[in-house]
């Protein structure tokens, strides 16, 4: 009998057969994650073509649409809450105090030749009223008459012009007011201040047609200065266009609007990820060739941008003591002047004098500022020209150390400690829309929002500056981002009392065709001017930069030089730590 054996090769061929199963499972597995990597990227490319081909789009329509084809109305619909009656009655009274002259309405754009010309305009200094000498405490008076290119006289207003008197040799300078008669003639006011020479400097800053445009792009094109936002979930990221109001009827949106304060941001909603995945905030970019031919001639350097307007006859005069006997008498005629002609303050000596009450101190080493802020914090929250406060006081105070909080550079937020005589210095950034390369989302915190969280005391001094990156957009948004933070100020100081609050006003800055559209004076001056009065009859004190500005003799800078930032603090620190009688 014969026993059967099993068969080798049916065992070799199951072995055989596993194997294969094994190496199909391995192929299969790699072929997913290939087809898986490959769909991955595929997307992305799509989306970086996407994005260029916007990005190009955008460029070519910028660059392609003349300006008139541009819609007639503000798309900004999304402003944020809706304001109270109260709110709304504020907010319109706040719109007609800086109501501008508009030239007289053309159906044909104004040639520039019949614009006004600072070369062929003039002022003279008045003679004064009653005596035949200027004295201190006298007011001055200049008239400006503008004329065209074509030297005729202008007939109507609205041309931006800057006063000051100043002089060189004595480190002195005060601002003066601009009177517009809208007649093409304008008067500016000076009240004397120091003994010696003082020459008279007017300068055209915007012909009244290019405040025209000015007006126009703030309210038509406030996407002239654009946003972007990453948005990431794990090897998936994608960019989208940003903006503190987006055309909704183009694509979805995201709506970032803050949950607390009501101040509205959006961003076009990726493709692929959720709102949620929003990672930073950075500046996208600029838009250019928004004038016309003739409008682009209203903004040349050396031409129409703040060009002085020369005098008829002597700039200059020398000022006299003040007569004891007509004391009274000229500072009641002052008063009675119905513009205001008392400024805040003046230099002499390069030292910042204010003519607010305060007798100002001079903080000129690093352990008079100390001993100032000895067991006090200061608080810092707005724009780059707060972080020069914060650089200065880190650079200047030698037992300052700042903590490396792995913060963006410029960006913060900031903070630096004084162990030994108990200070600590903070900086933060306000939110949205601010310009910056990169910066974490996160890091975006509304002032408002910030100030609710301080204790405060009288060893808390808090200052203020947001005004520098509102100025594309239309009025509206800045007054309702400073009622909220308004609001916190005043709950801050109704649950802190003697906090000591500073709110930094406007500042100058130097102008070039670029700069005049997104940043000009001019939107500087409509924002100070809201400022100013949202502000007024609270118990916070109001740093004049705009005229700490006007009146030195540095060149005008968005970031001024360290002789004001120096006289700025020392203004705030004889507040904090006043003069002992």
């Amino acid at each position: 009998m014969v026993t059967l054996e099993p068969e080798p090769v049916l065992e070799y061929g199951r072995k055989k057969e596993s194997v294969v199963q094994k190496k199909r499972s391995k192929n299969t597995l790699i072929f997913l994650v290939l087809t898986l990597v490959g769909a991955i990227l595929l997307l992305l490319s799509i989306h970086t073509l996407e994005t260029l081909n916007y990005q190009f789009r955008s460029s070519l329509h910028s660059a392609s649409t003349p300006p008139h084809l541009f819609q007639k109305h503000s798309y900004c619909v999304h402003l944020g809450q809706e304001p109270s009656p109260k709110e709304a009655q504020e907010e319109q009274n706040l719109l007609d105090s800086i109501a501008w002259p508009e030239p007289p309405p053309r159906h044909n754009p104004i040639p520039l030749q019949e614009t006004s010309d600072p070369a062929h305009s003039k002022f003279t200094i008045l003679p004064a009223e009653d005596w035949r000498e200027w004295r201190v405490g006298d007011q001055l008076k200049a008239l400006v008459n503008m004329h065209d290119f074509q030297g005729r006289i202008k007939s109507h207003g609205g041309d931006f012009l800057l006063a000051k008197l100043h002089s060189p040799e004595l480190g002195a300078g005060v601002a003066g007011q601009v009177l517009d008669h809208r007649n093409g003639t304008y008067s500016a006011v000076f009240t004397l201040l120091w003994e010696g020479p003082a020459r008279v400097e007017v300068t055209l800053v915007h012909p009244s047609e290019a405040v025209a445009v000015l007006l126009r792009l703030r309210e038509q094109r406030p996407d002239r200065i654009f946003f972007k936002s990453l948005y990431r979930s794990g090897l998936l990221s994608e960019t989208t266009t940003c903006n503190l109001c987006l055309p909704d009827n183009q694509q979805p949106v995201c709506n970032h609007t803050d949950s607390r304060t009501g101040d509205p941001w959006y961003c076009y909603k990726p493709k692929l990820l959720g709102c949620d995945k929003r990672i930073d905030h950075a500046t996208g970019g600029y838009h250019r060739d928004l004038l016309t031919n003739t409008e682009a001639g209203l903004f040349q350097s050396n031409v129409n941008i703040k060009v002085p307007i020369r005098a008829s006859g002597s700039d200059m005069i020398i000022v006299q003591p003040e007569k004891k006997d007509k004391a009274e008498v000229e500072s009641n005629r002052v008063r009675a002047e119905p513009v205001r002609v008392i400024p805040s303050g003046y230099y002499f000596q390069g030292s910042w004098r204010s003519l607010g009450g305060l007798a100002m101190r001079q903080f000129n080493d690093s352990s008079a500022i100390t001993q100032c802020l000895k067991d006090k914090v200061m608080y810092l929250y707005g724009d780059s020209t707060i972080r020069q406060w914060f650089e200065y006081l880190n650079a200047i105070l030698s037992e300052m150390k700042e903590f490396n909080l792995h913060s963006p550079n410029k960006i913060g937020p900031f903070m630096a400690v004084d162990s030994t005589h108990n200070i600590l210095l903070r900086y933060r950034c306000h939110g949205p829309p601010i310009r910056y390369s990169t910066a974490i989302a996160s890091e975006m915190h509304y002032v408002a929002n910030e100030l609710d969280g301080l204790a405060g005391g009288a060893d808390t001094v808090v200052v203020i500056s947001v005004w520098a990156h509102f100025s594309t957009y239309p009025m509206k948004v800045y007054i309702r981002r400073m009622r909220q933070i308004r609001r916190a100020v005043v709950h801050l100081l109704d649950r802190a009392p003697g906090t000591l609050v500073v709110i930094r006003s406007t500042n100058l800055q130097a102008l070039d065709p670029e700069v005049s559209l997104n940043n000009s004076d001019w939107f500087s001056l409509q924002l100070d001017t809201v400022l100013r009065a949202m502000f007024r009859g609270l118990d916070v004190l109001l740093l004049d930069a705009w005229e700490m500005t006007l009146a030195h003799q540095s060149p005008h800078d968005l970031h001024p030089p360290p002789p004001i930032v120096r006289n700025m603090i020392d203004a705030v620190l004889s507040y904090v730590c006043p003069e002992k009688i």
